[in-house]
Formats: C-alpha cells, structure tokens, sequence
C-alpha cells in the first residue's frame, strides 16, 4: 500500500510539472506573437516528445535572447525551479542551433548539444529538454520517501522480532526435550545405581572388606551428589516457564531458616556457625516450596565459600518500605566485575577449583527467578571487614 501510495504520489506530481512546463511554454508563445504583433494560430504548438523533452512550433520569427528571456520569467511564474536547456531551428543551416543550458545551481550538469533532434514540416520552433527532471520529481517526494523508510524499518525490525521467537520457540522445544530426556536417560539408571549400591553396602562380604566398604560409599556419595545436581537443573529449568503459579501464604521465617540450617549442616562437613537473629513472630507471605529452596541455595552458597570456618548471620532488618532478609558471610565476596553477573544463568565467577564448590551456576539464576516471581528485590554487597551480604527486600504487603 505504501509502495502504491508512492507511485501515486510520483504519477501526481509528474502530472503536474508536466502542466506547468505546457502552461509556461505557451505563455512563452503568447508573449511571442504579441511582440510580433500578429495572431496567435489556434492549433496546438507544444508537442510533448517525452517526459523531458518538449517542441514548441513558435510558427514565426524570434530572437534566441528574448526566447532565453521568456523561458526564465515564465518558469519562474510558476514556480518550476528545475535545470533546462533549449535550441533553436536555424533554416539557413538546416540545423539546431545550442542555446544555453540555465541551472538554478552554481555547478550544472553538462551540456547535450546532440541531445536536439530536428523536426521535420517545422521552419520556426525551439526545443526545450529538462536534463534533472526527473531526479527533481523523485527529490520532491521527500516526505513520502522518509515515511517509506520508517515503514520498511519497522518492517524489517518485525520480521527480525519473528524469526527471533521462532527461535526462542525452538530453544524451547530442545529445552523441554532435554527435561525429559534428562529426566529418562538419567535420572532411571542413576536410582537403579543407588538402589543396587545400598543393597551391596549392607552384604557382609563388603562390610568385612575396607577397601570394598569405601569404594561402595565412593559410588554411592558420588551418585547422590551427581542426583542433587540433576534436581537443580530440573527446578531451574521448570521455573523458567511462564505456567508456574506462586502458591502465596503465611510462613514463620525463623522456623523455616532454623529448618535449612539443619538440612544445610548436616551436608556439609565444615565447622560451621549459623546464627539467626530473627523474631520468632515474623512472617511472611511466600511460597512455602520456593521459598524454602531459595533461602537453602543462598545459606549453602554462604558456606560453601567461606573457606574453612564459615560463619554466618542471618537476620531481618524493619524498614519504612518493608523487610530486608540479611545472610552474610565471613568469605572472600565477589568482585564488582562480576556482581552485576552472579544471577546470569550457567554464570559463574571465577575461584580457585575445589569439589566442594562444583557447580554449573544456575541457583542464583533460580534465586533471582523466584524473588522475581513473589515481586521483591535482592542485592549483594562486600562487607567492609570482608565477606558478603545478600539483602532480600519483602514489600509491606508481604509482611506479617
């Protein structure tokens, strides 16, 4: 529509360009004849050769400077500023005679003497050609030009919008695909590798055997930390869908905080000092599920890199906005480089190798999901004496 509304446009002011030569050309013609004092004929004398090209049959005598004269005043009587340049038919010779080429610019194109052809039956006519003719028409379409440069722009960007959904989408598919892939291929044999390690475990032969007792607990250690990061990568990658619904109700934070740091100690094999300063009757309005799994992630996280001794505060902070949730530890903390990053999906921030900080770098990415999710705020900060800070901000409405 708006390549027709662009031709349109052109085919409207060629037309009228067009008028406004065949109106100045016979004024031209009229002045002519009046100076000549004799009666202008009735047939038509302006012949339109082509778009550009015009012969005008004056049909008496006239002089090539009073011509020049009339052409510039008339054009410019109907506004028509485009470059032009005439000749004129010199019987004596039997050949057109150059004019001029007039340019309303300071540089001008070059001139075509043998652009001018003659005409046969004719003994007093000029011809006119307009060299820039159409580059004019074509300028004098400025503004539907820039509209059409929007429209393809927007165009474009649209098309680029759905093929990068199509692609999103197919991400997508080979996400779920992975899930349940994941979910057949490994998750299957792995319980059978667990069942049938437990079973060995308690055979005498292997408890009478050292050897054989640790490499049985070797395999069977192994494959429940290879199944707790299975199940991570399974509730990251099922709290990315846009379907999950929050489950919102009552939670007494202190209960809950004292239940990981149980489950939390019990996993790991440092000596650890958890201390909660939390008022036994807050609450808050959570998912009890992801909410749960979120706190467990960041007070894990807090342990994991504190090094030997870790020591960790946990407690809540009443503001005019709501409740900030603090976990600080006594560890290294994070650069700032890499503090913008840290909730990245598969991000990981760069630390000397040790098995007991594995990961693939995606709790925080599930963290920041969920804290999304409930529509509050998270932050980390390094602490002044060392260590790190996670602030996690509940609304009013939050609050119990």
């Amino acid at each position: 529509m708006q390549l027709l509304l662009l031709n349109q446009a052109y085919a409207f002011e060629k037309k009228e360009v067009g008028d406004k030569i065949h109106f100045a050309l016979q004024d031209v013609v009229q002045k002519i004849y009046r100076d000549n004092k004799t009666n202008l004929p009735i047939n038509n004398q302006i012949k339109k050769v082509t778009e550009d090209y015009y012969i005008v049959n004056v049909d008496d005598v006239f002089e090539a400077e009073v011509l020049e004269y009339y052409l510039k005043t008339e054009f410019q009587k109907v506004k028509l500023d485009v470059d032009f340049e005439y000749a004129i038919y010199d019987c004596a010779s039997d050949e057109m005679m150059y004019g001029s080429y007039i340019s309303s610019n300071v540089e001008q194109s070059e001139k075509c003497e043998n652009c001018f052809e003659k005409k046969e039956g004719l003994i007093y006519y000029f011809a006119i050609r307009f060299p820039q003719l159409k580059y004019s028409l074509i300028g004098s379409l400025g503004q539907y030009w820039f509209f059409t440069g929007i429209l393809l722009l927007v165009l474009v960007i649209y098309v680029y919008s759905v093929f990068q959904l199509l692609r999103q989408k197919k991400y997508a598919e080979l996400q779920t695909d992975f899930i349940n892939n994941m979910t057949h291929e490994f998750k299957t044999p792995l319980a059978s590798i667990l069942i049938a390690s437990n079973y060995t475990q308690n055979q005498p032969e292997i408890k009478n055997n050292p050897k054989l007792s640790k490499y049985t607990d070797i395999i069977i250690t192994q494959s429940q930390k290879l199944n707790q990061h299975i199940e991570r990568i399974l509730t990251v990658a099922k709290g990315d869908g846009k379907w999950i619904e929050l489950d919102k109700k009552p939670i007494a934070l202190k209960e809950m905080i004292e239940l990981i740091k149980e489950n939390v100690l019990l996993k790991t094999n440092k000596q650890s000092a958890i201390s909660i300063e939390i008022p036994v009757q807050q609450k808050v309005m959570a998912d009890e599920f992801h909410f749960y799994n979120t706190l467990f992630n960041l007070i894990e996280n807090a342990i994991k890199y504190s090094g030997d001794s870790p020591e960790i505060l946990i407690q809540t902070t009443e503001t005019a906005k709501g409740l900030d949730i603090s976990i600080a530890d006594n560890g290294p903390g994070i650069e700032k480089i890499h503090i913008e990053n840290v909730f990245d999906k598969f991000y990981r921030v760069p630390r000397e190798d040790k098995k007991d900080i594995e990961g693939f770098g995606i709790g925080l990415s599930y963290v920041k999901k969920i804290i999304d999710l409930h529509y509050w705020k998270i932050k980390l900060e390094n602490n002044l004496k060392g260590g790190l800070t996670v602030f996690i901000s509940v609304p009013k409405k939050d609050c119990i």
